[in-house]
């Protein structure tokens, strides 16, 4: 896997877009680009399903979809990539904008791609027993295709499940209890400016909506979020009575902003608290082409309507705390600089391309009345390095040191302890790793004791 693009220079590019790496958590990603965020709430998790934005990307070249989740908003942990282009036989590109969502059990993954067949674009299903995946073709073959793009799922107090799509048009179909047939035949959402808003310019658009919609249900009225006006894009959304409106557009949930000119947006309740994903351009290297999924907390207004949401770096607050006293897997990540993560042998993933200065942040590790040792499994090709245990940033007060030999390979595993002090109460816990030139070592998962 090569290394991200200018990740070398990132502390210095990351103070044009990231006033302060150390102490922000937007975007959620660091490791690769990502975009068009769909979350899911499950078993007290927030499971972030998203596309991927290739290094170096001058189009929306997309060859699969990633999956991190998270108990608390900050600390995201890495699935990887449990579908692609490769999941789906009869697709040739653009593994684009899709939406996860669960019924009898299983997973379905409603995505948008290319129909190497026909050459038009096409929604396709995967299916999963598990939330992480992997996922498979339910059906072989699209569900449905008229050559638009952006699926979103949403299914009804009364059980009936609808499936949106479209850019330019918005269409909807019904999907049967199996999640993967329909009846009904596909429908067209007239797009009327009393519906989505007026745009002006634009005669073959006579409305706001572009693309991506987010549709949900709360308190008895159903939202319809999208991305609008084409280019740069911003967010709006209407609202309407039923599932299939009558849509009275509502207004802008997010400005124009940011280093990319499009945006996706998607919107959960999770513990207590709203949340509103999008996706901008700011990381080093960042653009229209290479994007990175953000997250800011929201509270609506007393009459249901939506605020006004601002892009910002700091992200979303911290639910609770995280326990640094179970194992927790090295790519469960607040922050990063450096690192990228891949395929463990022993299973799951482990961090890797670990340089000299490279770190990740854990935040608000709860160590309580303080931690005596710190245990990590590494791995290392050559020589090795160390893990400086850093609290508060990078530089922050070094709680300890373990040494990473070298195995005799990226996957030959051994178990490293070191002693730990000065590790007590609530704090951002770094991961700093030092040593000599290259790649020095990777590391699978640590625990304190």
């Amino acid at each position: 896997m090569p290394r991200r693009l200018l990740w070398a220079l990132a502390l210095v590019c990351a103070s044009i877009a990231v006033p302060s790496a150390a102490h922000a958590d937007n975007p959620i990603v660091q490791t690769v680009y990502t975009a068009d965020p769909a979350p899911l709430v499950h078993n007290g998790r927030v499971y972030l399903y998203t596309g991927h934005d290739e290094d170096n990307s001058t189009y929306f070249t997309m060859k699969e979809w990633r999956l991190y989740s998270s108990a608390d908003m900050v600390n995201w942990t890495d699935h990887g990539s449990p579908m692609s282009l490769a999941t789906f036989g009869w697709a040739g590109a653009d593994a684009w904008a899709g939406q996860v969502v669960q019924r009898n059990g299983k997973f379905y993954w409603y995505v948008p791609v290319k129909n190497r067949t026909s050459g038009r674009m096409a929604i396709g299903v995967g299916v999963s027993s598990s939330p992480t995946g992997p996922f498979t073709d339910a059906l072989g073959r699209p569900l449905v295709e008229n050559g638009e793009i952006d699926p979103t799922v949403f299914v009804d107090d009364d059980g009936q499940a609808y499936l949106y799509w479209g850019n330019p048009n918005l269409w909807y179909v019904r999907l049967n209890p199996d999640m993967i047939s329909y009846s009904g035949g596909v429908n067209q959402i007239p797009l009327t400016t009393a519906g989505f808003g007026t745009r002006t310019g634009n005669t073959s658009r006579p409305t706001l909506y572009e693309e991506g919609p987010w549709v949900y249900k709360r308190n008895g009225l159903y939202y319809n979020v999208f991305a609008a006006k084409c280019c740069s894009e911003f967010i709006g959304y209407s609202t309407a009575p039923g599932p299939t409106g009558p849509w009275t557009y509502r207004g802008t949930v997010m400005p124009t902003q940011g280093s990319s000119f499009t945006n996706h947006p998607a919107v959960i309740d999770f513990n207590g608290g709203s949340y509103f994903f999008y996706h901008n351009g700011a990381l080093p290297g960042g653009g229209g082409y290479t994007r990175s999924v953000a997250v800011e907390r929201f509270t609506y207004n007393a009459d249901g309507t939506l605020p006004a949401i601002t892009m910002t770096t700091a992200g979303a607050p911290q639910l609770g705390t995280l326990n640094p006293y179970v194992r927790q897997e090295a790519e469960t990540i607040a922050w990063s600089s450096g690192v990228e993560t891949e395929p463990a042998g022993e299973g799951g993933r482990n961090v890797g391309f670990i340089d000299n200065g490279d770190y990740i942040k854990v935040k608000g590790a709860a160590f309580g009345a303080g931690a005596t040792s710190f245990t990590a499994r590494v791995a290392s090709a050559t020589g090795g390095g160390r893990i400086e245990l850093r609290l508060g940033s990078p530089t922050g007060t070094l709680a300890g040191t373990c040494t990473a030999p070298g195995t005799g390979g990226w996957q030959t595993w051994t178990t490293v302890t070191c002693p730990v002090s000065g590790a007590t109460g609530t704090r951002d816990l770094y991961l700093r790793f030092t040593g000599g030139t290259g790649y020095l070592f990777n590391v699978n998962w640590w625990q304190f004791a």
